[in-house]
């Protein structure tokens, strides 16, 4: 018997090549920054301020302190600034000064700017000679230390009496830092140094609070100081409010032009082009549109005007006593606006549906809407799951209507809420944290929709 070889069959890798640009593009544009908004939610990367036994970033730590702590300022001291100079330090300036002592030596070293008065300038407005200043007090050391180095730890390498002439030959900034002491989360007493861009001071200059940390740690204060924001609630409860009064009257629409169109009457294709134009216009431009219907001097008071049904005075429709007619606007540009993109899910939907089923119930005798009920709207089911998953992400996501309409004030919806935490308010992690809800309120619509219009085989299956 001859024998029988076999071949392992070859993988291509065509299908791989040909997926592999969607992933990239997926987690490049959709899983990365939406792990990073995952992050700002729950990630507070500012929240502890370590304190060291040193004035240096080198030095040992001694504990750490929360963002906000009081602390008890003791000592500050200058320091080499370790990155750019910004706003937020807390600087001094040191001079490089030359000048001759009591015994009539050179002397060549550093002296704090508070201890030198400038009297000469350059043409830059550059320093560049002085006095050394008096001293006051009758306790005080009459000659002022001239150190090795810009630092109060530096050693005293000379000293000049006061009113001295001095020449300036160079200028140094350092970053002050300061010695602090507070009670930590555990109740223990705890001291140490921190840079004074982590720490404001008050204006008694012997306490402050820790501005900001240099290290990270979950928390949920961005999801409570969210839930605790006086715009949270009214936020949740229109957007579901938009939801509930526009999805069910937006889809028995988009049912009934689909139905005109995959009737064929005459001049389908006209039909079509009107059904679909809103698509055409942005949500901005939609809602400039309907505010200019709406507006006192609009286009629905210019009719009304016209049959003679208002007086001198027209009514107010998008004022701060108006929330009602606002609310009634915002559906009605959204119902225009994207009823559209719903119809033609269902048009593709209706197409889908072979002609031969629907002729073989008109056969048996079945009428029209007995052949919509009983066979289209079964055979649409999964159609209308993909446009009310799709509508219902949309309607979580409404933000330009509301703006154009209600200016994000007297109405609020969640994505005004989340724009206004991060343009507004410059919280990025509220505003990601605003973000966070309604994907989760997306995914949890979308799985129910899954669930609840599921068809026979997949209950079967389940």
């Amino acid at each position: 018997m001859a024998a029988i070889t076999s071949r392992k069959k070859k993988r291509s890798l065509t299908p791989y090549l040909l997926i592999a640009p969607a992933v990239l593009f997926l987690a490049a544009f959709f899983a990365w920054p939406m792990i990073q908004g995952l992050i700002l939610a729950v990630y507070d990367d500012e929240a502890v301020l370590p304190l060291v036994a040193e004035a240096s970033i080198e030095a040992d730590r001694t504990g750490e302190l929360p963002q906000g702590a009081a602390v008890a300022i003791l000592g500050q001291q200058g320091n080499t600034i370790d990155g750019e100079l910004t706003s937020d330090l807390l600087t001094e300036q040191w001079f490089r000064v030359t000048g001759t002592d009591p015994d009539g030596a050179d002397v060549d070293g550093w002296a704090p700017e508070t201890r030198i008065r400038v009297r000469d300038e350059a043409s830059d407005g550059t320093p560049i000679g002085g006095t050394v200043r008096p001293v006051l007090g009758e306790n005080a050391d009459p000659l002022t230390p001239i150190r090795s180095e810009p630092t109060e730890r530096a050693d005293v390498i000379a000293q000049l009496e006061q009113r001295a002439p001095v020449e300036i030959a160079e200028i140094t900034v350092l970053e002050v830092w300061f010695n602090v002491s507070a009670v930590d989360e555990d109740g223990q007493t705890i001291e140490g140094w921190a840079p004074s861009r982590f720490i404001r001071a008050f204006e008694s200059g012997e306490e402050g609070r820790v501005d900001r940390g240099t290290d990270g740690q979950f928390t949920s204060r961005f999801v409570e100081k969210m839930l605790d924001d006086r715009f949270f609630g009214p936020a949740w409860r229109t957007t579901l409010l938009l939801m509930v009064l526009i999805i069910p009257i937006q889809f028995v629409l988009a049912i009934a032009m689909a139905l005109v169109i995959h009737a064929r009457p005459k001049g389908t294709s006209g039909f079509l082009y009107v059904f679909s134009l809103p698509m055409g216009m942005s949500d901005l431009a939609v809602g400039i549109l309907f505010f200019s219907i709406f507006t006192s001097n609009g286009l629905l008071n210019s009719i009304l005007d016209l049959f003679g049904l208002i007086g001198d005075n027209p009514p107010t429709y998008l004022g701060a006593d108006t929330r009602g007619w606002i609310i009634a606007a915002i559906v009605l540009a959204e119902l225009w606006r994207a009823t559209s993109i719903v119809m033609v899910i269902v048009v593709s939907g209706l197409q889908a549906i072979p002609d031969e089923t629907l002729e073989a119930a008109e056969l048996f005798g079945a009428s029209y809407w007995q052949r919509v009920r009983y066979i289209m709207l079964p055979l649409l089911k999964p159609s209308l799951q993909v446009a009310l998953i799709l509508r219902t992400i949309l309607a979580f996501q409404v933000f330009a209507v509301v703006i154009a309409l209600g200016g994000g004030e007297i109405v609020t919806v969640l994505a005004n809420e989340t724009y206004r935490q991060y343009f507004e308010l410059r919280d990025n992690n509220v505003a990601s944290a605003y973000a966070v809800f309604i994907l989760l309120l997306s995914l949890a619509s979308s799985v129910f929709y899954l669930r609840a219009m599921r068809s026979q085989n997949e209950v079967a299956e389940s």
